[in-house]
């Protein structure tokens, strides 16, 4: 697909870009002229890099834990070091788990929270404080962000968090020029929602692998699930001029799922 090159001359930082959403962000801000640092927590962020650097893109890539604020600072000064500025940051990574309220532990509310919520705070502190003039960040966010949705109390709070942070950075940060924006995927066709069939098709009923997730793409009003290219649009939207005087908000991306 071609893409006008809206973003020439930008740097854009994705983390959570090995794969699904992230992935197909990373791509579609290269498609458009950016030079673009893929980051994960998985080796395999180099291969959509790679992919970024045949299309005849500019793109680095670095494995990161985003809820190490030493390798998130790194991943930031990569990103100067390597192109020389820094123009939009998408805090992308997260993680979910699915279980019982009994059956929860700490350690996976632990470790869902410092991704989801901890992990776009470091990001965004990082990446503002290398922001030299306008900017953008873009915060992944969730339906749960809206409506939050049996058996994961931890990744609902997580997300809402998200939505606070998003509303807090966007008053600090307009005086400087940088806009802070979040989006709520609906169901979107990666591996994250495969994960989400199984487990809560177990919970929910005696469902066989699939069922649920049609079940559920069925209530949507579009009658189909997104996909990560649906995503990237809203996105790289986001990080345009032509957004210029959007900051704070946070946008459904789910097909007409939730409409508050």
């Amino acid at each position: 697909m071609e893409h006008l090159a809206r973003f020439g001359g930008k740097v854009a930082v994705v983390t959570g870009a090995s794969r699904g959403i992230g992935r197909g962000i990373a791509l579609r801000f290269a498609s458009e002229g950016a030079a673009v640092v893929v980051s994960a927590n998985e080796a395999s962020c180099a291969d959509v890099a790679g992919e970024i650097r045949d299309a005849g893109g500019k793109a680095s890539s670095m494995v990161v834990d985003v809820t190490d604020k030493a390798q998130v600072e790194a991943l930031y000064d990569h990103a100067i070091a390597t192109f020389g500025r820094l123009d939009i940051s998408v805090q992308n990574a997260g993680v979910i788990t699915i279980a019982r309220l009994e059956e929860l532990a700490e350690k996976a509310w632990d470790w869902v929270m410092a991704v989801n919520t901890k992990g776009v705070f470091l990001c965004c502190q990082a990446a503002a404080a290398r922001m030299t003039g306008p900017g953008r960040l873009i915060n992944t966010a969730s339906g749960q962000a809206r409506q939050g949705f049996i058996y994961t109390p931890h990744y609902a709070a997580s997300k809402m968090g998200v939505v606070g942070i998003t509303q807090s950075l966007a008053k600090e940060l307009a005086p400087r020029g940088i806009t802070v924006n979040a989006f709520c995927p609906g169901i979107i066709g990666t591996d994250m929602w495969t994960y989400n069939d199984r487990e809560w098709g177990k919970l929910l009923g005696d469902y066989k692998p699939g069922e649920l997730m049609r079940e559920w793409v069925d209530a949507i009003p579009m009658k189909r699930a997104g996909t990560p290219e649906d995503v990237a649009a809203l996105v790289t939207f986001l990080a345009s001029e032509d957004a210029a005087y959007i900051t704070g908000q946070t946008i459904n991306i789910d097909g007409g799922q939730f409409m508050s």
